[in-house]
């Protein structure tokens, strides 16, 4: 799961100045938010040099205003990171993943475990079948599907015609847990099999080397 966020992140990082990450970090540690006075001073450089930052990673999403604080003067703007701006920071999803999945695995055994992927992606498969509302026939099933797993990070799309029964995805949201731990497509195929209401063979993986995952989908 962390693979491709960990490449955004970093990229994100690489194309920052130091000032900029130095400024990040300022934020991260004042959660409630700092004036351009305080950056200033925290940072050791001028309120225009400041601004200037800030203006460039509000460009970015990274930075955005928080409350204003009241002074006996005008009130003061804080600036505060928003979600992507902390989404820049490391985070161990994949150690935190790993460490649930041996403690399962130690429970239930290999086999249980692959049940238990199962049980969660069809959970998960009809919760979101459920949200998207009204009935909708296969193919449309199969486009909100892709739209879905779009969104989850999956880069998915319908492969073929009106009438197609394909969905590839260039990307594998769990690729190096999946390399350790193969039973983990299972969620996959069971929360698509829960959304579109049909069996799904999954005829590549990229966690068995290959180029994409490519999902067919039949008449269950």
């Amino acid at each position: 799961m962390g693979t491709r966020r960990d490449a955004e992140r970093k990229i994100m990082l690489d194309m920052l100045g130091d000032r900029q990450k130095d400024l990040l970090r300022l934020l991260q540690k004042n959660k409630a938010g700092i004036t351009v006075e305080q950056i200033s001073d925290g940072l050791a450089i001028t309120r225009s040099a400041v601004r200037q930052h800030i203006a460039a990673l509000e460009n970015e999403g990274l930075v955005g205003k928080g409350a204003s604080r009241a002074t006996r003067g005008r009130p003061e703007q804080l600036y505060v990171l928003t979600d992507k701006g902390r989404e820049c920071f490391p985070r161990h999803y994949a150690w935190f993943a790993q460490l649930l999945i041996d403690s399962v695995q130690r429970e239930a055994g290999a086999e249980g475990l692959g049940e238990r992927f199962s049980e969660m992606g069809t959970q998960v498969g009809r919760q979101l079948r459920a949200q998207q509302g009204g009935a909708a026939g296969p193919a449309e099933r199969l486009r909100q599907l892709s739209g879905l797993m779009q969104d989850l990070g999956y880069d998915a799309s319908v492969q073929g015609g009106p009438d197609a029964n394909l969905i590839e995805a260039d990307n594998c949201v769990f690729h190096h847990l999946a390399i350790a731990n193969p039973h983990l497509c299972k969620f996959d195929l069971a929360l698509m099999s829960a959304f579109s209401e049909q069996a799904v063979e999954h005829q590549e993986c990229m966690a068995t080397g290959g180029q994409v995952c490519r999902f067919k989908f039949k008449p269950a």
